[in-house]
């Protein structure tokens, strides 16, 4: 019994204890200052400074976006900490020749007006880039790197030079005329002997040599019960004397496509059927543009260069090269129809006459210089004439990504817009985007990109804004001028694959009718079953205005599905048009997800 009353009292104490330190602790948490939000999130930004400082610039500017002035004198102090170690960065990367990353930390420093003529400009260090690449005997980047530095500040003639006696040596004759010209332009001079040679003419004969067959096996296929052996043909052509090739992304698919779960293996073929199998590779790709880099190991008798490529004009004969029905080393002839197309996600592609059939798919496009136009990619077999080619500049571009390896990665910030008569106009800002983070308000205009304003003709604008990422690296900075007059630093993300579909899968279907369908919807006042919007606008050239909807027209959306495997999206409305007297109307919207309007 005296023990019972001893562990009793003992745990009496050790409570009186405890209800004394948890009171203790209280009373000191009542005491303690109570941060801020704007605190919080300010030291959220402290712990990226050292190691990722771009990422610290972009969170800074969403904290004024939230927080306007609060805590500027930290906010400065974080700023100018950032900068500081995106110079050094840029630095070290000099000192270890490491010349694109150079490139692309000089790129975000001039998004905070800082002068980087001290550690080295764009054009200096893909110079290097260019020189370094050529002594290792890696022409293709090599020349890219030297044609991209030319395009920011021209060569001067004995770069040219180097760069010229390369391209006579590998045989490339329209590099070297390519090089020659800048030489000629500057009134310097060449060695005869390679001026002869890049004044030289490649015949179509030369030409073909450098074009081959792609095959892809994809073992059997099961049709209404009878199997039959799966292959997909298309073209390629050489652009490096190390075997390097171009073809479409179509072509060779299956080879990367992580959904794809079937068997694939990759062959090209130099000659006719009988000619033997070639194993080949794919080195990189870029979806959105339809392109792809493979490789086999074989030295061609031919090489196309990717640097002396021309922007065609509507009527210019052309000559597109494949193997069309398998039937290898053809050519036809025609000419350009159309420019500015809108078929692919990012920029437009050229429409050509010349005839195309399944199997050309990859194959050059070149002019009566033998120069190179473009990239067959598409025809529509049931309009003979009716064809399209990527453009070699945008080819051109992409390169460098795929010659990295694997998926090209492409900078995205996170819009969806429309080309007015004032301007592109911002209709819808995906959620989770570098925009959304910035809180863009749809509805503004987009003046500027990295302070460069953007004068092209009506129906171009949308291309030439995605230009002006489109070289960049996700990961750095982009300056955005929007007409509210603000400027915006946001860091860009990597590029989804299909835009549109990852929006869809975060956000409202009504918000989604905007970018998809070209509806942009507001809320009504009117209660019902179904929820019901007034139309607010309606994009011109959309979905919508083809379906006749008007604005202030009433709608209430009954479904939307996503068909993401097969590429497009539903949207089931019931629709009173006020230019029918308002007499409902059900209707189903089909709009494709691969939109060529997003930035």
């Amino acid at each position: 019994m005296r023990r019972i009353i001893l562990i009793s009292l003992l745990f009496a104490g050790s409570g009186s204890l405890l209800l004394t330190c948890v009171s203790a602790a209280r009373a000191e948490r009542r005491l303690a200052p109570v941060r801020s939000t704007g605190e919080l999130r300010l030291n959220d930004i402290q712990q990226y400074v050292s190691e990722e400082p771009v990422r610290t610039i972009h969170l800074i500017g969403m904290y004024r976006t939230v927080y306007g002035n609060a805590m500027e004198e930290e906010i400065l102090s974080l700023e100018n900490q950032a900068i500081q170690n995106l110079k050094e960065a840029q630095t070290l990367a000099i000192r270890e020749k490491r010349w694109e990353d150079a490139a692309s930390l000089a790129r975000s420093l001039t998004t905070q007006k800082i002068s980087v003529e001290s550690t080295g400009i764009e054009p200096d260090l893909l110079l290097a880039d260019a020189k370094d690449r050529l002594s290792a005997g890696n022409d293709l980047p090599a020349f890219l790197s030297a044609v991209r530095s030319h395009d920011l500040k021209p060569l001067e003639t004995p770069d040219a030079l180097i760069f010229l006696e390369r391209a006579v040596a590998v045989k490339q004759r329209r590099a070297a005329a390519f090089f020659l010209s800048i030489i000629e332009k500057q009134r310097g001079t060449a060695p005869e002997e390679l001026r002869q040679f890049a004044l030289g003419q490649d015949s179509a004969g030369d030409m073909i040599k450098g074009v081959v067959t792609v095959l892809v096996n994809r073992g059997f296929r099961i049709q209404r019960g009878a199997g039959s052996a799966d292959w997909v043909l298309g073209s390629a052509f050489f652009v490096d004397s190390s075997g390097l090739m171009i073809t479409n992304y179509h072509v060779i698919a299956s080879e990367v496509d992580p959904t794809y779960e079937g068997y694939s293996r990759m062959y090209i073929r130099l000659g006719d059927s009988s000619s033997p199998r070639i194993p080949a590779k794919v080195i990189g790709w870029d979806k959105a543009m339809d392109l792809a880099l493979i490789k086999a190991e074989i030295k061609p008798e031919y090489v196309f260069s990717l640097v002396d490529w021309v922007i065609p004009q509507v009527g210019d004969t052309v000559y597109a090269i494949g193997s069309p029905a398998g039937l290898e080393k053809t050519v036809t002839r025609g000419i350009v129809s159309a420019l500015g197309r809108r078929l692919l996600q990012i920029g437009d592609v050229i429409q050509i006459d010349a005839a195309v059939n399944h199997g050309n798919s990859g194959g050059p496009v070149v002019d009566m210089e033998g120069r190179l136009v473009g990239i067959v990619f598409a025809g529509v077999e049931q309009f003979d004439g009716l064809n399209f080619a990527v453009p070699a500049e945008r080819l051109a571009a992409a390169l460098p990504a795929m010659i990295a390896g694997g998926k090209a990665q492409r900078p995205w910030l996170g819009f969806t817009i429309s080309e007015t008569t004032k301007g592109a106009e911002i209709i819808y800002v995906a959620p989770f985007t570098p925009a959304a983070e910035h809180q863009i308000p749809e509805g503004l205009l987009i003046t500027s990109i990295n302070d460069e304003i953007v004068d092209v003709p009506q129906g171009a604008l949308i291309p030439a804004l995605q230009d002006q990422l489109f070289s960049g690296r996700p990961g750095e900075l982009v300056a955005l001028t929007s007409s509210d007059g603000v400027r915006r630093v946001l860091m860009t993300v990597p590029r989804p694959d299909v835009p549109l579909a990852e929006a869809a899968k975060k956000d409202s279907r009504e918000r989604m009718a905007a970018p998809l369908f070209g509806l942009i919807l507001a809320p009504s006042m009117n209660r019902g079953l179904a929820a019901s919007y007034l139309v607010k606008k309606v994009v011109r050239g959309s979905i919508a205005d083809a379906a006749g909807l008007s604005e202030q027209d009433p709608v209430s959306i009954r479904s939307f599905r996503l068909e993401e495997s097969d590429g497009y999206a539903l949207l089931d409305i019931n629709v009173k048009k006020r230019r029918m007297g308002y007499l409902e109307t059900y209707m189903r919207l089909p709009a494709p997800l691969d939109s060529p309007d997003t930035l």
